[in-house]
């Protein structure tokens, strides 16, 4: 499976080729230095360090041992079998073209602390006069046995802010030299969100 890191920049519109608009997310995709190989996968680097005081000597030692400029962002993608890769080799957005279908891996976007009827789609109660339970949680459903909530019961709680993947997301456009990628749809997070851009799993 072929991956690469990027940037969300934002949402915008294109044309496509039957003339009708559709709406893109633009990802900043690359260039990735190859930092170490492993097996089944390579670790990749992304968005460099403004300040190198501000890294541990530890971290600083392995990027001058590689002679990479240090980097922000580092995650492990599976490699391709059929590619030899070296160290400090880049990978950039031409791993993909128009027409291929990705799956994006994200951080979402935090929502705080949020009720049942936000969080889970609950109905709610009546919403008559007479009934003072409209956005309540209600009865919880246990009596002497367990005694307890049953965990992963649905309740109020933190919503979002947790690692997400799109699957099966369309590449309407490929800019090689801006490294750009355009996507159809949204993909997870905010603005400048770090993502993980991989060759589709299902497709």
């Amino acid at each position: 499976m072929i991956g690469i890191l990027g940037k969300k920049i934002g949402m915008t519109e294109v044309f496509v080729q039957d003339g009708s608009v559709v709406g893109v997310t633009a990802i900043e995709a690359g260039p990735c230095p190859v930092l170490e190989i492993k097996d089944k996968s390579v670790q990749l680097g992304f968005d460099p360090v403004k300040k190198e005081s501000r890294l541990n000597k530890p971290v600083l030692g392995k990027f001058k041992k590689i002679k990479v400029a240090p980097l922000k962002f580092i995650r492990e993608v599976t490699k391709d079998p059929a590619k030899e890769y070296k160290i400090g080799e880049e990978l950039k957005a031409d791993l993909f073209k128009e027409g291929d279908f990705v799956d994006i891996t994200g951080i979402s976007i935090g929502k705080g602390f949020q009720g049942g009827m936000k969080r889970w789609n609950w109905k709610g109660g009546p919403k008559t006069h007479g009934s003072t339970s409209h956005r309540r949680i209600g009865s919880l459903g246990s009596s002497t046995t367990p005694g307890r909530v049953w965990k992963g019961h649905h309740l109020p709680g933190h919503m979002g802010n947790i690692q997400v993947t799109v699957q099966n997301i369309k590449v309407v456009k490929v800019d090689v030299a801006n490294n750009l990628i355009l996507v159809k749809g949204a993909v997870p997070g905010h603005k400048n969100n770090y993502l993980i851009v991989k060759k589709a799993k299902k497709k």
